[in-house]
């Protein structure tokens, strides 16, 4: 079957499952985002409302933010948005928002959140994929210790243990299922050690497919060879990489931190550094499709027709296992497009 290149100015198919009135409040809202004043002072007296169970704050917070980009507070309430997404070919990640928790009862809890996600995702058909977080199931202290290199105690061992046996437990169910498993990227002087902790488990669950997939956030100046050395260590080992790619989120606590210590900022030096380093990292995944499953995680249009250009010049299926389109709720549009 012949394919065509996606037209992204074709808005009858790009906002087809949105109506007039979501397509006028999606204006409204992401001029109020693009606001840095209105944000800032904004997001401080929500978070003070919600902290003080202000009347009528969560009421707001769903009418707009929250309606905007979740797709629900249960799984359950979620049914909606997958079905409506998947009426128009449009797959679901499930994201259960995890992260920064001090107890073991709340490391637990969330391990057993991440593992009902996945029962409930093998029940949607349009469901390939969850999403977790190595914060959300353990200490942010511990982590940062283990990136660093430094000597734990035998109680942190213990404790160091038992996280790698919360993702573990996460990745195995996830493999059982058939099913695929996102882990996000963290600050950078925690994320050697989810780094490692991920290639341990792609090592275990990638051998004959991509289950679990590490995220490269391309606004370091570091990861296309951190991309790179990830495919050897595969390569050397066995499995397949699973690489889902996107620009970066904490840039401004990046660079703070960075200029407190008196340290080089890892962070590119600017935006078109960052588009640069994002569509080499997909450039060097699509080359390898054989052995690298990417997700091109982005709302970037031009990184978007990229792949998409790549792949019907090679003539490589639409539907390619090892290529996924991958966006946040309400704009997902642009994967629907693409396929």
């Amino acid at each position: 079957m012949e394919q065509h290149l996606p037209d992204f100015n074709n808005l009858k198919i790009s906002f087809e499952n949105k109506s007039d009135q979501e397509l006028k409040k999606a204006i409204w809202l992401f001029k109020m985002m693009n606001n840095p004043s209105l944000v800032k002072y904004g997001s401080m007296l929500g978070l003070w409302a919600v902290e003080n169970s202000i009347p009528f704050t969560e009421t707001i917070v769903k009418k707009t933010i929250f309606e905007h980009f979740c797709g629900g507070t249960t799984f359950e309430s979620s049914i909606e948005s997958i079905n409506k997404l998947k009426k128009y070919h449009i797959q679901t990640v499930l994201d259960y928002g995890a992260e920064g928790k001090e107890t073991e009862a709340d490391w637990e809890k969330t391990k057993n959140e991440f593992l009902n996600a996945i029962d409930f995702a093998s029940k949607q058909s349009s469901v390939p994929l969850i999403s977790i977080k190595v914060t959300g199931l353990s200490r942010f202290e511990l982590l940062e210790k283990v990136s660093a290199n430094r000597v734990l105690s035998e109680k942190e061992q213990q404790e160091w243990q038992k996280v790698k046996e919360r993702v573990d437990a996460v990745c195995k169910k996830a493999f059982d299922h058939h099913l695929g498993v996102f882990i996000d990227a963290e600050e950078t002087w925690i994320q050697d050690a989810v780094d490692n902790l991920v290639n341990e488990m792609m090592q275990k669950y990638n051998k004959e497919k991509v289950t679990v997939y590490n995220t490269f956030q391309c606004y370091r100046k570091d990861r296309f060879d951190f991309l790179v050395a990830s495919h050897e260590l595969a390569k050397q080992n066995n499995y397949l990489l699973g690489a889902k790619l996107v620009r970066g989120a904490y840039m401004e606590k990046e660079r703070e931190r960075a200029a407190s210590l008196e340290l080089p900022s890892p962070i590119n030096t600017d935006k078109a550094a960052t588009d640069a380093m994002y569509n080499k990292c997909l450039k060097y995944c699509f080359e390898h499709l054989e052995t690298i499953a990417v997700c091109n995680a982005t709302h970037n249009a031009n990184s978007s027709m990229l792949l998409a250009n790549w792949m019907i010049e090679k003539n490589i299926p639409l539907n390619h296992p090892h290529t996924l389109f991958c966006q946040l709720l309400m704009l997902q549009n642009i994967w629907y497009t693409v396929l």
